[in-house]
C-alpha cells in the first residue's frame, strides 16, 4: 500500500510540474523571442569604389555609378587632306600595277634590230594593256619613223620616244578641271553616273571627302533608291566629313531626291552638291528615261557643271561599252576610273578617252578614303616607264 501512495505522489508532482512549465511558456503578456537573422551579405559596391580602394589607403569610396554612354556614338568630323598632290603621293601604287607594261616595251624598243616580229610583239602589248586597236597602229607607225631618224638608240632615247608616244595618245593638253565653282548664291551640281559594282557610290563619297580637303562645303544627294545599301553607304561618308545627305523613300522617284539635294545645298548656300544615280542597265529606255529626267529635274534650280562617268578599269573594253551606253543617255563631261591600281591594263585611259571625247578627270588609286587622286597624264606616264 505505501508503494502504491509513493507512485501517486510522483505522478501529481511532475503533472504539477509540466503545467507550471506550460503556464510560464503560455502566460499573458509574454512576447515571443523573434527568428534569429540571417547573417548579412556584404553590399556591391561600384567598380569605381572598389578600384578607388585599391588604389590607395583613404581613398574614398563612390556612392553613385556613372551613367552608361550611349551604344552607338555620332561619328567624329574629320578634316581630309587636299587633293593636290594625291597622284605623286600614290604614285607607287601604280608603278606597281603598270611597269610591267613599260618594261616590256622599253625592252622591246632597246634590241639592236627591230624587225616586223619585235613591231608585232611591241603593238600586242599595246593592245593587251587596251589602249586599243586605233592608238596602238598610230603609236607603232610613229615610233618606227622617229627610230629609222634616230638610227643607233641609248635607253635613254628610247624612254623618251615611249614617253612622248605615251603622253601624246593621253593628251595632257585636255582640260581636265572638275568644275566645282559656286555659281553666285547657286551651287555647283556635280552628277555621278555608272553601272553598279564599279564603284560609283564610294566614289561619290570620296569625292566629297576631297572637295571638304579643298576647303569647299557639300551636300549629298542619294539618288540610287532602288539600292538602301547605296543610300546608307553615302549616308557613312556624309557624316565622316559633316555634309549633309539627301534621302529618299526606297525605291522611291530618284529626280525628286536630286531636287531637294539641289535645294538644300541652295538653302545651306553650299559651295557643290553631289548627286549619286542608280547604275541599273536592266533596259536601255529605261535607264535613258530616268537619268535624262534626274538631269532636267535639277536643272531648274541650278546648272549641272559635271557630269562624271565612274568606269572600273579592271573591266577593259566591257568597261568601253557601258561608257558607250552612258554617253548617249547624258552629255558626260570627265571620267573617273577607279580601281586602276589592280589592273596592267592602263591604256583603258587611252581608249576611254578616245571613244568618248572626254578626259580621265580623277582615277580611283586604293582601298583608301583618300586614295581618289585628279589624273595627272605625267605622273600616270612616268609610273608606267619607272625610274
Amino acid at each position: 500500500m505505501t508503494d502504491y501512495l509513493g507512485i501517486i505522489v510522483i505522478v501529481v508532482l511532475v503533472a504539477l510540474a509540466a503545467a507550471g512549465g506550460l503556464f510560464y511558456l503560455f502566460r499573458p503578456g509574454r512576447k515571443v523571442s523573434p527568428p534569429p537573422k540571417a547573417p548579412e551579405l556584404p553590399e556591391e559596391r561600384p567598380a569605381a569604389a572598389a578600384g578607388a580602394e585599391e588604389e590607395g589607403e583613404g581613398a574614398a569610396t563612390a556612392t553613385a555609378v556613372k551613367p552608361a554612354e550611349p551604344m552607338v556614338k555620332a561619328p567624329e568630323v574629320e578634316v581630309p587632306p587636299p587633293s593636290a598632290g594625291r597622284m605623286v603621293r600614290l604614285r607607287s601604287r601604280l608603278a606597281r600595277s603598270q611597269s610591267a607594261l613599260g618594261r616590256g616595251l622599253l625592252e622591246l624598243l632597246s634590241r639592236d634590230r627591230l624587225d616586223d616580229e619585235v613591231w608585232d610583239e611591241i603593238e600586242e602589248s599595246l593592245i593587251t594593256a587596251d589602249v586599243g586597236v586605233a592608238p596602238t597602229r598610230v603609236m607603232v607607225d610613229d615610233l618606227k619613223t622617229k627610230v629609222k631618224v634616230l638610227g643607233s638608240r641609248t635607253p635613254q632615247e628610247v624612254r623618251g620616244l615611249l614617253r612622248e608616244q605615251l603622253l601624246a595618245q593621253i593628251d595632257p593638253e585636255l582640260d581636265r578641271t572638275l568644275h566645282v565653282k559656286k555659281h553666285g548664291e547657286r551651287p555647283a551640281v556635280v552628277l555621278v553616273v555608272g553601272v553598279n559594282g564599279t564603284g560609283k557610290t564610294t566614289t561619290t563619297g570620296k569625292l566629297a571627302r576631297s572637295l571638304v580637303g579643298d576647303g569647299k562645303t557639300v551636300v549629298l544627294g542619294a539618288a540610287d533608291t532602288f539600292r538602301a545599301a547605296a543610300a546608307d553607304q553615302l549616308q557613312t561618308w556624309g557624316e565622316r566629313v559633316g555634309a549633309d545627305v539627301v534621302r529618299g523613300p526606297e525605291g522611291g522617284d530618284p529626280a525628286s531626291v536630286a531636287f531637294d539635294a539641289t535645294a538644300r545645298g541652295i538653302e545651306e548656300k553650299v559651295d557643290v552638291v553631289i548627286v549619286d544615280t542608280a547604275g541599273r542597265l536592266h533596259t536601255k529606255t529605261g535607264l535613258m528615261d530616268e537619268l535624262g529626267k534626274v538631269k532636267r529635274v535639277i536643272e531648274k534650280k541650278a546648272t549641272v557643271d559635271e557630269v562624271l562617268l565612274v568606269l572600273d578599269a579592271t573591266t577593259g573594253q566591257n568597261g568601253m561599252r557601258q561608257a558607250q551606253v552612258f554617253a548617249e543617255v547624258v552629255n558626260i563631261t570627265g571620267i573617273a576610273l577607279t580601281k586602276l591600281d589592280g589592273t596592267a591594263k592602263g591604256g583603258i585611259v587611252i581608249s576611254v578617252q578616245r571613244e568618248l571625247g572626254v578626259p580621265v578627270k580623277l582615277v580611283g588609286l586604293g582601298e583608301g578614303p583618300d586614295d581618289l587622286a585628279p589624273f595627272d597624264p605625267e605622273v600616270f606616264v612616268d609610273a608606267i616607264l619607272g625610274d
